[in-house]
């Protein structure tokens, strides 16, 4: 919960941006607009955010959901909110956006046949999917595998779990993907893992650009793994021929079509 002082400030700052927008040029409002972006990520989503419409009118507006995934309209100019989606299995929610890049579809990772043990949702980078969203799903799914069109993967555990057995269960599924190679970046990933128990909507994500992934661990902790092998065998276990999440893989490729 913010505190009241961070949101009479919130307050304070957003109407100090609304007046300037009321009287600024045509690219000051431009810059106003990311300010009121930055502002409201800033809050964690506070209540208002000033937005500014086609006719160069400014007011605050007061948000009804607890995501940050803010789109301009393609006519007015305003500032909206989408709502997340949700994953049907689970009910976990999936915001629009995660650093910097827009959800394309999400799915259920099942154990022993029914056992749902967490969500797992991909988020795209819609520039470096420009061309290949134009094509058909064999090449969206071969696209899918290669770890140079960015991604974020994002993890949000439906049960509790051991950390142990969390880790186990990815490496099971990265070493044989990875031919031999590198495998010591096994090792790596596991020690960016906390000691102790996952609880239920513990998250984990999972940046990968080129040889590089960038992982946030349930505690907030950041850390990266720079091997071309380990990024392309963790691309395989969530988009691959086999992969962990059928129907996740099946409503990515889907849902690059739509970026």
């Amino acid at each position: 919960m913010l505190s009241n002082r961070v949101v009479a400030t919130a307050r304070r700052s957003a109407t100090t941006l609304s007046r300037h927008l009321a009287t600024a040029s045509t690219q000051e409002i431009g810059a106003g607009r990311n300010a009121a972006l930055l502002l409201s990520g800033a809050m964690g989503c506070a209540t208002l955010i000033a937005v500014s419409s086609a006719d160069g009118t400014s007011s605050l507006r007061k948000s009804s959901t607890a995501k940050c995934d803010i789109q301009r309209k393609q006519s007015g100019g305003d500032i909206v909110m989408l709502a997340p989606t949700k994953e049907p299995a689970t009910g976990i929610l999936f915001p629009r956006l995660c650093n910097g890049m827009t959800f394309v579809g999400c799915g259920v990772r099942v154990k022993w046949g029914f056992v749902k043990v967490y969500a797992v949702g991909t988020y795209m980078d819609p520039i470096a999917m420009a061309a290949i969203k134009k094509e058909g799903p064999k090449e969206i799914s071969e696209a899918l595998l290669d770890p140079m069109y960015p991604r974020v993967i994002r993890i949000v555990m439906n049960r509790s779990l051991s950390i142990d057995k969390y880790t186990k269960a990815i490496v099971e599924a990265l070493e044989p993907r990875m031919n031999g190679e590198d495998l010591d970046k096994l090792e790596e990933f596991k020690k960016l893992n906390p000691p102790g128990d996952l609880v239920e909507g513990a998250e984990m994500e999972m940046t990968i650009r080129g040889d590089t992934m960038l992982y946030k661990n349930s505690a907030g902790g950041v850390g990266a793994i720079t091997s071309s092998v380990f990024c392309r065998a963790m691309c395989d276990v969530y988009y691959g021929a086999d992969a962990v999440s059928p129907a996740h893989k099946e409503e990515v490729v889907k849902g690059v079509k739509s970026l």
